[in-house]
């Protein structure tokens, strides 16, 4: 069989887990970057092409929405050997964090409807605009950042990534929500230097994690509870 041996369950995980975070991490990035020319038009105009960038940001945000889904789901599996309270609690508040992205979506795709006729209310407009702003603070902000902070301690405890890895989601996933709290009452602008320092350790978090678990999967705590729980059973 050389070369051609079959990755175990855990490893099969590791990569799709991996996969998934930094499919996360592009789709965010670009769907944000998409997005700019429409939510930035204060004054209600469109620049030219500026709804259709809102639509491929939008089909940038399914994907992120899938994928982050995809996360909690492919992770529980190897996540409940480790606590099972703790899994479930990932697994259901990343369908949490999808479903509050989910709903900037909607608020898009109104937008851009709003935004195509001519002689839409400006209210209704703004409003959308601010809900949007909204799911971002509460999605890919607060509730990542809770997300963040269990998995991290998980991995951490069970040494499934290397500990400095997993220190920095320790610090990252409090820092954001922080962060999200700190623009919530008007310190600064969601997307501003103070904001963007404060995701730092975030996105270095899931970049060292899923670069990891795609290049050599989870440690050797997954192996050893994996162990046990075989043993048990048998």
């Amino acid at each position: 069989m050389r070369g051609t041996e079959k990755m175990n369950p855990d490893r099969r995980t590791a990569v799709a887990a991996g996969s998934l975070f930094l499919l996360t991490e592009v789709a965010a990035i670009a769907g944000a970057v998409l997005y700019r020319p429409l939510l930035g038009a204060v004054d209600g105009r469109l620049a030219q092409g500026a709804d259709t960038q809102a639509l491929l940001g939008v089909l940038c945000e399914v994907v992120l929405v899938v994928a982050v889904a995809g996360t909690g789901a492919a992770l529980f599996p190897v996540l409940r050997r480790h606590g099972e309270g703790l899994a479930l609690g990932y697994a259901f508040g990343r369908l949490l964090e999808a479903a509050v992205i989910a709903l900037g979506i909607v608020a898009v795709l109104a937008l851009v409807t709003l935004r195509r006729d001519a002689g839409a209310s400006a209210g209704a407009d703004a409003a959308l605009a601010a809900l949007h702003d909204w799911t971002f603070l509460l999605g890919p902000n607060i509730a990542l950042g809770l997300n963040t902070v269990v998995l991290a301690y998980l991995a951490y405890r069970a040494r499934l990534v290397p500990r400095f890895i997993a220190v920095l989601g320790l610090v990252g996933g409090p820092l954001i929500c922080l962060s999200a709290v700190a623009v919530m009452f008007g310190a600064y602008a969601q997307l501003s230097v103070a904001g963007s320092v404060a995701a730092l350790p975030v996105f270095a978090w899931e970049l060292g994690l899923a670069g990891w678990l795609i290049a050599r999967g989870f440690g050797p705590g997954s192996v050893a509870a994996s162990g046990v729980k075989g043993g048990k059973a048998g």
